[in-house]
């Protein structure tokens, strides 16, 4: 019987972390074995993972002192398991009967040896189907976005995120989004885990790269669901939100991309992008929307030394 490990990073969920744990309960039938539930709480203040119950399973919480972001705490998380997969999952996800024994049996199937990242269709309050597969990033794309053209032609230069597909077969992907990321446990010893580099955003679309170039491919699976609520824990901090969405922008580019149009993308994320989304936010939420802006670019230019640092740092991902 396959095992299963599930690694939640929390931060500053208030109830949605309970309501998270609360779902597996509910999809634990299956031909599987939850054996491990990691709850990695990156230095929350809210209390959202004090007194956390799951009577009867295997639950444990590890506490950073600090925010390490995203990607660390994954490392962090799934650094002593055994299982034969890791599930990472979102405070903000919330599983329905099926999410867990359908997609591992799904990737039991001898067909489908070489599938080693699994998502599943995600829906939304209202049951409608959300986006949760997206393209690798190209630097024509990223040039593309930093000055709106995604939105104004999105058939010619398509947005990241497969907003314009429906989401309603079972497919390979280039990439399913980090929300409900199922991976197999030696791909995931053998990428060395999460790029730590990646403090939020991008870390999954790198690792799925990654599998990508090592001979895996990704699956979105609709036989089995889960409701997402996105942005559970950034909406209340969309000024650090975008800022830490540049930053790994920048680090993604220089990672995969040569010199020449990593560069170009920088060029028009620090001076051109900065006027077109400070418009965009102005007219969406008025001068509230352009503070924010403002404020995530600011830190980003300020930010700059740091990210030439990481840029130069060891690109393996963490040491699990």
């Amino acid at each position: 019987m396959p095992s299963l490990a599930i690694i939640i990073v929390n931060w500053n969920s208030g109830g949605q972390l309970a309501e998270c744990l609360a779902s597996i309960r509910q999809a634990l039938a299956g031909s599987f074995q939850l054996r491990d539930v990691v709850v990695v709480d990156n230095a929350s203040t809210d209390e959202s993972a004090s007194d956390l119950r799951l009577d009867g399973l295997p639950l444990r919480v590890l506490r950073n002192p600090v925010n390490r972001g995203f990607a660390a705490a994954c490392n962090h998380g799934a650094a002593d398991l055994t299982t034969d997969y890791l599930l990472f999952l979102n405070p903000d996800i919330r599983l329905y009967a099926e999410a867990l024994a359908v997609p591992i049996a799904h990737m039991e199937q001898p067909e489908n040896a070489a599938v080693g990242i699994c998502g599943v269709q995600l829906v939304d309050h209202q049951e409608r189907v959300v986006p949760s597969c997206a393209r690798f990033p190209s630097a024509m794309n990223f040039l593309a976005a930093t000055v709106g053209l995604d939105r104004l032609l999105p058939r010619v230069f398509p947005p990241h995120l497969m907003t314009d597909w429906r989401h309603e077969i079972t497919t390979d992907v280039e990439q399913v989004i980090g929300a409900f990321f199922l991976v197999r446990t030696p791909l995931f010893r053998e990428l060395e885990g999460f790029d730590e580099r990646f403090f939020l955003y991008y870390e999954e679309v790198d690792f799925s790269l990654r599998a990508r170039h090592a001979g895996w491919t990704s699956r979105y699976l609709v036989a089995a669901r889960a409701f997402h609520r996105g942005e559970g824990t950034t909406d209340r901090i969309r000024a650090q939100r975008l800022f830490y969405s540049l930053r790994s922008r920048l680090l993604y580019c220089f990672k995969h991309f040569r010199a020449l149009p990593a560069l170009a993308v920088m060029g028009t994320t620090l001076v051109v992008e900065p006027l077109t989304r400070c418009a965009l936010s102005l007219r969406r939420r008025g001068w509230r929307g352009l503070r924010e802006t403002l404020t995530a670019y600011r830190a980003l230019w300020r930010g700059l030394p740091g990210i030439a640092r990481a840029i130069r740092a060891d690109p393996k991902g963490g040491t699990p």
